[in-house]
């Protein structure tokens, strides 16, 4: 199986599947996603999510922050399996989207943890991350002062973010207050989205 033309093992193949089984069964009870793109589920979520851990295919410590529906984290950690190594910690604070979190992660033999608790919180639970990645969670600038706590700590952390076609403008707005190196990754799935991969981070103000 290729996913985003980058083959994949039967085993993340399969782990994957089961995941989409999941996810098709709890939707029906818990707003994951917007209902209107559940049957392009492949497409707009799966591989839209792959897409973070194609761009750093290492074995790190992730933390995924507001995991919601498991995009990014638990593919990001479906395909850590793969190599057998890293760990992603996906924070989510409401309860049945973590329960649901928490099922996938065990059924699939992912690489991860759950964390039932409000963003601001996550640093006091979560000592280090190498990256953080969020996904249609809130503007940048906001990001940026999630992931605070853990720059501290880590100099060389580096941020994946999925945005949308306002990116520029939340760019601005955070260079105000922001020093960073970023790299701008076209999406390969979504032709108005991009990955921004941020790093060399330094609070200005």
């Amino acid at each position: 199986m290729e996913l985003n033309g980058v083959r994949v093992s039967r085993e993340t193949q399969e782990r994957l599947q089961h995941f989409a089984q999941l996810f098709q069964k709890w939707a029906k009870t818990i707003n994951l996603v917007a209902p209107s793109t559940i049957d392009d589920l492949w497409r707009r979520h799966i591989a839209d999510s792959a897409q973070i851990f194609q761009l750093h295919p290492a074995p790190d410590h992730w933390v995924d922050l507001g995991s919601g529906g498991g995009f990014p984290g638990v593919i990001t950690a479906i395909l850590l399996a793969e190599k057998g190594a890293g760990h992603v910690d996906l924070v989510e604070s409401n309860q049945k989207k973590a329960a649901f979190l928490r099922v996938c992660l065990r059924e699939c033999a992912a690489r991860g943890a759950v964390h039932a608790i409000r963003i601001e919180e996550a640093p006091s639970a979560i000592q280090n991350c190498d990256v953080i990645s969020a996904r249609a969670l809130a503007e940048l600038e906001m990001l940026l002062d999630y992931a605070a706590p853990w720059l501290d700590r880590n100099e060389n952390l580096r941020l994946f973010l999925h945005k949308g076609r306002d990116y520029e403008r939340e760019l601005q707005k955070a260079r105000g207050r922001w020093e960073f190196d970023l790299v701008k990754h076209q999406s390969v799935v979504e032709r108005d989205s991009v990955i921004l991969e941020l790093s060399r981070l330094r609070r200005l103000i």
